[in-house]
């Protein structure tokens, strides 16, 4: 993948989707969340066309507080998941990125959470909502467990859509970022529920 990547979703889809394209403007994936469903299902394709799954996101629970996120293959092998940690997310995201089973490999921290606090207020407001991506920009950073950054996902000023960009900031294997991709794209899902 040729960062930064971008990720796009309309503000007023029925189902969540998201685009996902690398520095050249070559899709990356693009994600449909399934309507309806009372444990979190989230499909992941090569493309729009949604003729190859890239892979699937599923939740382990009905209610999300704590809940974990497993990330599979075609196949139906795990490659990976994460989990929000309920009562430190209450306030400032704080995410565990997972192996296959449930051993943390990295985190993903909020860097400024009164941000993502302002943008989500000034999206109540009626007539400013449309324009809330033009206000605020929360930044997410992943760090492994050794406390060193390796990705940065920011929001970007953009109408009547949700824009975020990932930066590589230290390199990793094919795996980790496809790992890591795929976190960010869960907890921007989540994210958005919660406001």
């Amino acid at each position: 993948m040729e960062y930064p990547l971008t990720m796009n979703f309309k503000l007023f889809a029925i189902a969540p989707q998201i685009y996902v394209t690398d520095a050249k403007g070559e899709t990356v994936c693009y994600v449909k969340q399934k309507l309806f469903k009372l444990k979190e299902a989230i499909n992941v394709f090569q493309d729009q066309t949604q003729k190859e799954k890239l892979c699937e996101i599923k939740a382990d629970r009905v209610i999300d507080f704590s809940a974990n996120y497993h990330f599979f293959d075609n196949n139906g092998e795990s490659f990976g998941g994460i989990r929000r940690k309920g009562m430190r997310s209450i306030w400032k995201a704080h995410y565990q990125l997972l192996d296959e089973g449930t051993t943390q490999l990295a985190v993903i921290n909020e860097e400024n959470p009164m941000a993502k606090v302002a943008d989500s207020l000034v999206g109540e407001i009626p007539i400013l909502g449309l324009f809330t991506g033009y206000f605020f920009h929360p930044k997410y950073l992943l760090s492994n467990m050794s406390g060193q950054p390796q990705l940065r996902l920011t929001k970007h000023r953009a109408l009547f859509e949700g824009k975020f960009v990932i930066e590589k900031l230290t390199p990793m294997d094919p795996v980790e970022e496809l790992r890591s991709l795929m976190g960010f794209l869960t907890m921007i899902l989540l994210e958005r529920q919660r406001g």
